[in-house]
C-alpha cells in the first residue's frame, strides 16, 4: 500500500509542476520538499535534475496535489498524530527508486537561501546507488 500512495504522490507532483522553462519530459530525477507549517500542508517545491548537469527549480500547485499528499500522510500517520514539519521526496526516474525523508523538528532544514541554494540542490539530488540523503527513524525507501 505504501508504494502505491508514493507512486500516486510522485505522479501528482509531476502532473502539477509549475515552471514553464523546465523540460518536463527529459528529466532524470526529482527532489520535492513538502512543507507543513502549523501541521498543515501548504507548499511543494524542489528541483528537476536534467541531463548535462542542468537543474530546474520547480514547484507544484499545493491545491492540485493536496489529495495525494493527504493520502500519503494518512498512510504514515494515525489520525490525530502531529505531521512532520517537512517531507523530502526523492525520485530517480531511471531506476524507479524513491526515498522519503521526514523532518520532525526543523521546518527550515531543506529551505534554500541565496547563500545555500547551490549546495542544497546538490544535497537534495537523488542518489539511488548511495541510498539518498541521511535517513531518520520514519524514512522510507522503495521502487
Amino acid at each position: 500500500m505504501a508504494g502505491s500512495v508514493v507512486a500516486e504522490l510522485i505522479r501528482a507532483l509531476l502532473d502539477h509542476l509549475e515552471d514553464p522553462t523546465a523540460d518536463h519530459e527529459g528529466w532524470d530525477a526529482l527532489a520535492m520538499v513538502l512543507e507543513f507549517p502549523g501541521g498543515r500542508f501548504n507548499s511543494a517545491h524542489g528541483y528537476l535534475y536534467l541531463p548535462a548537469g542542468r537543474i530546474a527549480a520547480v514547484a507544484a500547485d499545493p491545491w492540485a496535489v493536496q489529495a495525494a499528499v493527504t493520502a500519503y500522510t494518512d498512510s504514515c500517520y494515525e489520525p490525530g498524530d502531529v505531521l512532520p514539519r517537512a517531507i523530502l521526496l526523492q525520485f530517480d526516474r531511471a531506476t524507479g527508486r524513491y526515498d522519503v525523508h521526514f523532518e520532525e523538528t526543523d521546518g527550515n532544514r531543506w529551505n534554500a537561501t541565496p547563500r545555500t541554494y547551490r549546495q542544497l540542490r546538490e544535497e537534495l539530488r537523488p542518489r539511488p546507488d548511495a541510498g539518498g540523503a541521511p535517513t531518520g527513524p520514519g524514512d522510507r525507501r522503495g521502487s
